[in-house]
């Protein structure tokens, strides 16, 4: 008996006492992937997978996202916060100072409060939010050095999975892929947040 008939062997008596499988009827079960960008069930996803990392998420109707905004801000003590140059002025908070990125350096950015920004693409299977410094995302940097971070997603921008997302971002342009709030684990598995990015990640999901 060569190995491969040994592991055989050993995988037919381990299935042996196994119950049988029973079969899906055909449309009960859809993958993720074959969900149009959008579908509640991929939004819902989403909105599960960024709280298993510790992120804040707030649906909302679209008329509510200024407000939401707002809310988040003041809750956290923020005085200002930076925006970059193509963020809709109507999400734009009033209750606090927004300073418009025009090359902002690095040590004025570390010292606001936090960052509101729009999103490229979200992904329900991960968890994640990716940012391409679109005119509504900005720099990579003014979502790196604030301790906070604000990000508006649309439903149609939400997608079931990885590659959905990759094919839809151009080629090129410098990627901020987020997964929660920033975090790290030292050797003995102990976890900090901060390190690379906002401590506090807070994600405005609306509805249309």
């Amino acid at each position: 008996m060569n190995a491969r008939d040994t592991v055989l062997a050993r995988l037919r008596a381990a299935l042996a006492g196994a119950p049988p499988t029973v079969p899906v009827p055909p449309g009960e079960h859809r993958r993720q992937g074959d969900l149009p960008p959008g579908h509640p069930e991929l939004v819902d996803l989403l909105e599960h997978r960024l709280t298993d990392y510790r992120a804040e998420v707030h649906r909302v109707a679209e008329a509510a996202v200024a407000d939401t905004i707002a809310g988040i801000l003041t809750a956290a003590g923020a005085a200002a916060v930076v925006v970059p140059p193509g963020l809709p002025t109507e999400w734009r908070p009033g209750p606090v100072e927004v300073v418009v990125d025009d090359d902002l350096p690095a040590d004025r950015l570390a010292g606001l409060d936090g960052v509101v920004t729009a999103a490229a693409v979200a992904v329900a299977e991960t968890g994640t939010i990716v940012l391409d410094a679109a005119a509504d995302q900005g720099r990579r940097v003014i979502s790196l050095l604030p301790d906070l971070h604000v990000c508006v997603v649309r439903p149609d921008q939400v997608v079931a999975t990885v590659p959905e997302a990759v094919a839809r971002l151009t080629p090129g342009r410098p990627l901020t892929w987020i997964s929660g709030p920033s975090a790290t684990s030292d050797i003995e598995l102990n976890r900090v947040e901060g390190v690379h990015g906002p401590r506090r990640l807070h994600v405005v999901l609306t509805d249309g």
